[in-house]
């Protein structure tokens, strides 16, 4: 369903604080849906935020998109904001439940900035998809009653009710579909055995899974699911427990042991003998990331963990067994990856008035920068300062923001100009610390 070119929903809020040197800092919010044309109305800044459109331009009314692209730019001549570029909820925001593009509207003459927040609204135009076509198990003719066998999970790009929602599989005689939630997000199917088999009855069965996500109108997904039925090995290899919880810093070694898994056989000989495995749904990014060992079930560390792209693994092991009709066992690893303090802050200079009046006044804004750090919690946490022999100081009053300030007189006779470093420290142990210096600050006589 498209979307016409105005917005679905708006949603503002609006408040000012006045520092003491004068920069008004203001917020205001705006909800529109994905996938609107281009030209698409997305606000009214000049209204909202009482400005003169005469003095837009003579202003240098300019928008600071920050790290993401810039998706929407204020008709100048209208004070309207507009959509300049195809909104893709997905590509922008992956799977995060909320999506938002943040924008920084400055104003000169005198200097004033807005912080504007875009909230996307997720459309449902992706339908669920199984990662493939067919899903193959093979099973006992004595298999008992109950086991379980987990089947392809499918994925659906939308978000919140618009994701995978509910499965279905068309009632018969021998089996139902149990839906579970997997780390209290994605449901995964699971295919239960509810009567014994017969092979010499049947020897394969056939069957369509549906996936169902919860937009309006529903969109579906299906694979065929195709069991064989297989005969003489009695048992298959047991998990002593169906989830297993790991925890790794992500900066652990290759070749570190992750976990070592022990399933059981009941039965003799090659019947007995168990190799472990990935599932083969297993994504391409855990198999880069770890590797198991076929003989002994240890789980280790394969690749370079970054906790900054994956903060969290599911690994989906199988253990089977060696005899001629060859059973598995399943069971889910979940690997918990642990913050280290290995991005250093990243110091971005937003406005910079190169020159200043020797007579400034104390508080007078020279610059303005932004200290971000990719890491979390106290890793990421970060303070700065500059030197207390500059006639400058740092006010870090804006959210996100830090200002350099006039804090003493300046005498362009003793000093011609001044070069600020500007250094950033985490809260990491050991702390990171990076560096940048503004060249020059002039000094220019009045």
């Amino acid at each position: 369903m498209r979307y016409k070119i105005y917005w679905l929903l708006k949603c503002q809020f609006l408040y000012c604080m006045f520092s003491s040197w004068n920069l008004v800092f203001g917020q205001i919010r705006y909800l529109i849906p994905e996938e609107l044309q281009l030209g698409a109305f997305v606000g009214n800044i000049a209204e909202d935020l009482s400005l003169d459109i005469k003095q837009l331009s003579a202003r240098n009314l300019r928008i600071v998109a920050g790290p993401k692209k810039q998706y929407v730019d204020i008709n100048l001549d209208t004070g309207i904001l507009i959509v300049t570029k195809t909104i893709d909820r997905e590509e922008i925001c992956g799977p995060s439940l909320s999506c938002a593009l943040s924008l920084d509207v400055f104003l000169e003459n005198p200097l004033k900035l807005y912080q504007v927040t875009v909230e996307i609204l997720d459309v449902n135009d992706n339908a669920p998809s199984f990662p493939n076509t067919q899903f193959h198990l093979e099973m006992s003719e004595r298999t008992i009653p109950g086991t379980r066998f987990p089947l392809e999970s499918a994925h659906d790009l939308d978000v919140g009710t618009n994701s995978v929602q509910t499965y279905e599989l068309l009632p018969n005689d021998y089996f139902i579909l149990d839906v579970q939630m997997r780390g209290g997000k994605v449901k995964s199917p699971v295919l239960v055995l509810q009567s014994s088999l017969d092979r010499e009855k049947d020897s394969s069965y056939r069957f369509t899974l549906t996936a169902k996500d919860g937009g309006v109108p529903v969109r579906t997904g299906t694979s065929q699911v195709i069991i064989i039925v297989k005969d003489v090995n009695d048992h298959a290899p047991i998990f002593p427990q169906s989830v297993y919880r790991a925890s790794l810093l992500e900066n652990a070694t290759t070749g570190r042991q992750v976990i070592r898994l022990n399933a059981s056989d009941l039965d003799d000989g090659a019947n007995g003998e168990i190799t472990y495995s990935f599932v083969s749904h297993t994504s391409a990014r855990v198999r880069e990331m770890f590797a198991v060992n076929s003989r002994t079930g240890e789980i280790s560390v394969k690749g370079k963990l970054d906790y900054e792209e994956n903060d969290a693994f599911e690994i989906n092991i199988q253990a089977t067994d060696g005899g001629p009709d060859a059973l598995s066992g399943h069971c889910e690893v979940l690997v918990n990856i642990i913050d280290v303090n290995d991005n250093p802050p990243e110091v971005t200079l937003t406005s910079l008035s190169s020159i200043v009046s020797e007579d400034a006044p104390d508080e007078t804004v020279v610059a303005l920068f932004t200290a971000a750090d990719k890491d979390s919690g106290t890793n990421g946490q970060v303070q700065c300062h500059i030197s207390n022999k500059l006639p400058f100081k740092l006010d870090s009053s804006l959210k996100n923001y830090y200002g350099i300030l006039v804090h003493r007189p300046l005498d362009r006779e003793n000093t011609a100009k001044y070069d600020v470093t500007i250094k950033c420290s985490d809260a990491g142990n050991p702390p990171l610390t990076s560096e940048k210096t503004i060249q020059p600050l002039m000094p220019i006589l009045e």
